[in-house]
C-alpha cells in the first residue's frame, strides 16, 4: 500500500474497477426485501453544480448504506432533458438541439461518475429520446380517450421574445423569469389535462404521507385550495342572463355593494357594448395585459379596476349594484365573478375606499373600540347578524348555513365545493419537447395518432428563429398527414408537451427502463414501487410534485402503478450558499465541483458536504472546511497505510485482554451504532462522520501503546469496520482500504457491521470525588453500581479517597451513582 494519499489514482482505480465488474447493476430479486431510491433527475446544462453534488452525494449515501445491510436497492440516474435552452443554443449557435443535449449528458454522466456515485447505469434514461417519449405521448393518448385531455381557448401568458406560453409561476413581476421580456396576454387554443378531476384525491391523499415534509404538504393543500361555500346567481338589470358568482361567506350577502367581473370573463365584452364605457374599459383591459395571475393575487397589490356601466340586482333584497372590472379578480378561481363585500373583505375594503363606494357592515363584532360606521379596515372575523333581514341576531357562522339553505330553498343558489387548483395548460409553442400526438381533421376532429405509429417523432427539418408559431410549423413533412380514422387529409398538432409532463412518470420507467414493447412491465413496478425515498430541492414542492401525484394515480386507476402515492418519503435538502448567498454566476461566488476534485479528490467534495451541515439545512461553503476534511482523509489513509504487518495480516478478532481492549471495543460498537442509527433513521450524516472521526482518534491513540496493549485482531477488526462505515461517505478511499488490511474482493456488498450491546456500557466509569464541594479527585468504579448506598460505600473504601480522607471525620455523603460523590469532612 502505498504511503502517500494519492486521490487521483485510488478514485480512477475504483471507479474503472465498479463499472468493469457491472458493480450497481440492480435486477428484481423476490427474496429480498427492495428499496427505491430515487435523487431527482438533472437538466442536463452540461455542468455539475454543488447543488447537484450535495442532492446526489445524499442519496449516495443511503444507496450504499443499505445495499451493506442487505436490500435490494433500486438507484438509477437519468436526464429530464427536453426544454428550452437546447433550442436557444440552436438559435444562437447553429447547433441541433439533439447534439447540445447529447454532448452535455456525455459530460456530466462522466462528471456523476467522477463522483463515485453507486447509479445502475443500465436503467439511464433521456425524456429527448424516441425510445422514452414514445411512450409519454401513448399516456398522454390514454388520458385523452378517457376524457382527461382535451383542447380550448384562453388568455395565456405569453413572452414575446422566447415566443412560448409561461405558467404563472414562469411571470416574476410581469417579465418572463428567463429573458425578463415583459409577458403580455394572448388568445390561444391550448391542450390541458384535467387535473381538477383529482383535486380531491390529491388533497385527501396528502394524509397517506407521513414522510414527507409538514411544510411541503401544506405548500400542496394550499394550491389545491378547497373552499366550500355556495354557488349564488346574480340577475343582471336589462338582461335575461345571470352572473354567477361563487362564495365561501353567503352570510354577507346583505352586505354587497357591488359586483366584480374578471377582466377576461366571456361577459365583459357582451355588456359594455352600448354602455358608454367601452374606452375606459379597453384602456383598462390593455393596462392589464402585463400582469401575471401570480402578481394579481398578491395581497400587496393596489387594487384598481373601472365600472363598465351595468348593475346586477342582489337576489337577497333587490337593491340595485354597480358591476366592475378588477384586476384583483381572475378568471381561473370560482365563476370568474364576485360579490364584493368591503366591510367584510379587506381587498374590497380597499377597492371600495379608493372608489367611494359605500361600506354597509352586515356583522357586528361586539368590540366597542370598533367603530362600524366608520370602519378602518375590514372586518373579517366572526361577529353577531345585523343589517340582514331575518337573519339579524344570528352568530355569523352559523348563519352561513342558513343561508345556503335559504339560496337552496328559493331557487337562488347551491351548496358548492371549490378548488383553487386550474387544470394543467401543457401545450408549448416550442421544438424541443414532446410532440402533441393528435392530429386534426376538418370531419373527425381531434383524433389521436394510432398507438402501433408511435413515436411521433420531431422532425429534423425545421427552422430556429426564435419567432413565430412553433418550430414544428416550419417542417415541410410534419404537419400535412392523414386522419387515423378517416384516411382523409389531416393536420399533426404543433405544439410540444410541458416538460413537466416527461418528469411525472420517469420514477416508474425506471422498474423497466429497456422495455420496447410497454411503457414499463407492470410485474416489475409492482415489485419497485413505491419509490421510498426521493430527493430533491424544494423548489419542486408544488408542480413537480404535485404533477407526478397526479399522474401516478391516473395511472393507478388504468392499472399501471400499483401504489396510490409514488413517493412514501420525502427529503428537501437545503441550498449550498458562498458567503451567505446562493451560488450564481452573477454574484460571482460559484465553486466548481471540477475544480474541487481535481485539487483534492471526489471523497473530499463528498465529505465535506456531507459532513458540515444536516440535509435538510442550507449548507455554508467554507474552503477550510473542504481542507480539512482532506487532512481528515489523509490521517486515515496513514492509519492504515503504516499498519505493522502483525496487525494487518491478523485474522479479526473481538477478543478482550486489556483494559485498552476494552475501551477500543467500546468506542467501535458506540460508533457502529451510532453510525447506524445517524444515516438510517435520521439522515444526520454530519454526525454519523463526527462519530467516525471519535473513532479514528481512539485508533491513533490505541497506536501509540506499547506493544501488547491491545490485541493485533482487535484492532484489525476496528480497521475492518472502519472501512466499512465509511464506505457509503467516501466510497474510493474505503474500497482502498479495505484492500489494504488484505481482502481481495470489494465491499460494495459486504455486510454492514453490528453493534455488540454488551460492548456499548463500559464495565467501568470515571467519576469525580468532591470533598466539601472542592474537587479532589477522579476514580473508576463499577458502571453497574446505581444505588447510592452501595455507590457510596464502594467510593469511601476505594485507596484514593482513604488516603484524600487520612484525619478527616466523615460527617455525610452526597452520592450520585455514575458521576460524583461530595463527603462532606470535619478535622478530627
Amino acid at each position: 500500500m502505498d504511503q502517500q494519499y494519492r486521490f487521483s489514482e485510488i478514485e480512477k482505480k475504483w471507479q474503472e474497477r465498479w463499472e468493469k465488474d457491472n458493480s450497481f447493476r440492480t435486477v428484481e430479486d423476490p427474496q429480498r426485501q427492495k428499496f427505491y431510491l430515487l435523487e431527482m433527475f438533472p437538466y442536463p446544462s452540461g455542468k455539475l453544480h454543488m447543488g447537484h453534488v450535495r442532492n446526489y452525494s445524499i442519496g449516495d449515501v443511503l444507496a450504499r448504506h443499505l445495499t451493506m445491510r442487505g436490500y435490494n436497492v433500486l438507484h438509477p440516474m437519468g436526464w429530464d432533458s427536453f426544454g428550452l435552452p437546447a433550442e436557444n443554443a440552436a438559435i444562437k449557435h447553429g447547433i441541433h438541439p439533439d447534439i447540445w443535449t447529447h454532448d452535455n449528458i456525455k459530460e456530466m454522466r462522466e462528471q456523476l461518475k467522477t463522483l463515485g456515485l453507486s447509479y445502475d447505469w443500465n436503467r439511464e434514461v433521456a425524456t429527448c429520446d424516441p425510445d422514452y417519449y414514445k411512450w409519454m405521448q401513448w399516456i398522454f393518448i390514454q388520458f385523452f380517450k378517457r376524457g382527461l385531455a382535451y383542447k380550448k381557448k384562453n388568455p395565456v401568458n405569453w413572452c414575446p421574445a422566447c415566443q412560448t406560453v409561461l405558467a404563472n409561476e414562469q411571470v416574476v413581476d410581469g417579465a418572463c423569469e428567463r429573458c425578463h421580456e415583459v409577458v403580455v396576454k394572448k388568445e390561444l387554443e391550448q391542450w390541458y389535462l384535467k387535473i381538477t378531476d383529482y383535486a380531491q384525491r390529491l388533497l385527501d391523499d396528502l394524509e397517506q404521507l407521513p414522510g414527507w415534509p409538514a411544510k411541503v404538504k401544506l405548500m400542496q393543500k394550499n394550491w389545491i385550495g378547497r373552499s366550500v361555500g355556495a354557488d349564488v346567481d346574480f340577475a343582471i338589470e336589462g338582461r335575461e342572463e345571470k352572473m354567477r358568482i361563487f362564495t365561501t361567506r353567503p352570510d354577507t350577502l346583505y352586505g354587497v355593494t357591488y359586483m366584480v367581473l374578471a377582466p377576461e370573463h366571456p361577459l365583459v365584452s357582451e355588456l359594455v357594448k352600448g354602455s358608454g364605457q367601452e374606452k375606459a374599459v379597453a384602456a383598462f383591459l390593455d393596462q392589464l395585459q402585463h400582469l401575471s395571475d401570480i402578481d394579481r393575487s398578491a395581497t400587496t397589490l393596489e387594487k384598481e379596476g373601472v365600472f363598465i356601466g351595468r348593475y346586477a340586482i342582489n337576489p337577497m333584497n333587490n337593491e340595485r349594484i354597480p358591476i366592475y372590472i378588477a384586476n384583483y379578480v381572475l378568471m381561473d378561481y370560482g365563476t370568474g365573478a364576485i360579490m364584493a363585500v368591503p366591510a367584510h373583505d379587506q381587498r374590497d375594503f380597499e377597492f371600495a375606499v379608493k372608489y367611494n363606494i359605500p361600506i354597509p357592515p352586515v356583522i357586528d363584532p361586539g368590540d366597542p373600540e370598533i367603530d362600524l360606521l366608520n370602519l378602518e379596515s375590514a372586518f373579517e372575523a366572526e361577529g353577531t347578524m345585523i343589517n340582514s333581514g331575518p337573519f339579524n341576531g344570528m352568530n355569523s357562522a352559523d348563519a352561513i348555513e342558513a343561508f345556503i339553505e335559504h339560496l337552496e330553498k328559493e331557487g337562488l343558489g347551491s351548496r358548492t365545493i371549490n378548488f383553487r387548483l386550474r387544470d394543467w395548460l401543457i401545450s408549448r409553442q416550442r421544438y424541443w419537447g414532446t410532440p402533441i400526438p393528435m392530429i386534426h381533421c376538418q370531419k373527425c376532429g381531434w383524433v389521436p395518432e394510432k398507438e402501433e405509429n408511435l413515436p411521433v417523432l420531431l422532425p429534423t427539418d425545421v427552422e430556429f428563429t426564435g419567432r413565430g408559431e412553433s418550430p414544428l410549423a416550419s417542417s415541410p413533412t410534419f404537419r400535412k398527414t392523414e386522419c387515423p380514422l378517416c384516411g382523409g387529409p389531416a393536420e399533426r398538432e404543433i405544439d410540444t408537451m410541458d416538460t413537466f409532463l416527461d418528469s411525472s412518470w420517469y420514477f416508474l420507467r425506471y422498474t423497466d427502463a429497456k422495455n420496447d414493447k410497454a411503457a414499463w412491465d407492470v410485474a416489475k413496478a409492482n415489485y419497485w414501487m413505491p419509490v421510498d425515498q426521493y430527493i430533491g430541492g424544494v423548489e419542486h414542492a408544488i408542480l413537480h410534485l404535485m404533477y407526478a401525484r397526479f399522474f401516478n394515480k391516473f395511472l393507478y386507476d388504468i392499472g399501471l402503478s400499483p401504489t396510490v402515492e409514488p413517493f412514501t418519503n420525502l427529503l428537501t435538502q437545503g441550498m449550498v450558499l458562498k458567503d451567505g448567498s446562493k451560488m450564481s454566476k452573477s454574484k460571482g461566488n460559484v465553486v466548481s465541483p471540477e475544480e474541487i476534485i481535481q485539487r483534492y479528490g471526489a471523497d473530499t467534495a463528498r465529505l465535506f458536504i456531507l459532513f458540515a451541515s444536516p440535509p435538510e439545512k442550507e449548507l455554508e461553503w467554507s474552503d477550510t472546511g473542504v481542507e480539512g476534511s482532506f487532512r481528515f482523509l489523509n490521517r486515515v489513509y496513514r492509519l492504515v497505510a503504516e499498519l505493522p504487518d502483525s496487525i494487518r495480516q491478523a485474522d479479526s478478532s473481538a477478543q478482550i485482554v486489556t483494559s485498552d481492549d476494552k475501551e477500543l471495543a467500546h468506542v467501535l460498537n458506540q460508533t457502529i451504532a451510532k453510525v447506524t442509527e445517524d444515516i438510517a433513521e435520521r439522515m444526520n450524516f454530519n454526525t454519523a462522520v463526527s462519530a467516525i472521526m471519535v473513532l479514528v482518534n481512539e485508533l491513533y491513540r490505541c497506536r501509540a501503546l506499547p506493544d501488547g496493549s491491545v490485541s493485533a485482531g482487535l484492532f484489525h477488526l476496528a480497521i475492518e469496520d472502519l472501512a466499512l462505515m465509511l464506505a457509503p461517505f467516501v466510497p474510493h478511499l474505503a474500497e482502498e482500504l479495505w484492500e489494504g488490511i488484505g481482502h481481495s474482493e470489494s465491499l460494495y456488498r459486504e455486510a454492514w457491521p453490528t453493534a455488540d450491546p454488551a460492548l456499548l456500557v463500559r464495565d467501568e466509569v470515571e467519576i469525580v470525588v468532591q470533598l466539601n464541594g472542592k474537587i479532589k479527585e477522579k476514580i473508576k468504579v463499577a458502571s453497574d453500581l446505581t444505588d447510592a448506598a452501595a455507590f457510596a460505600e464502594t467510593v469511601l473504601a476505594n485507596p484514593k479517597v482513604q488516603a484524600l480522607l487520612a484525619g478527616q471525620t466523615v460527617v455525610k455523603t452526597v452520592p450520585v451513582p455514575g458521576k460524583l460523590i461530595n463527603i462532606v469532612v470535619k478535622k478530627e
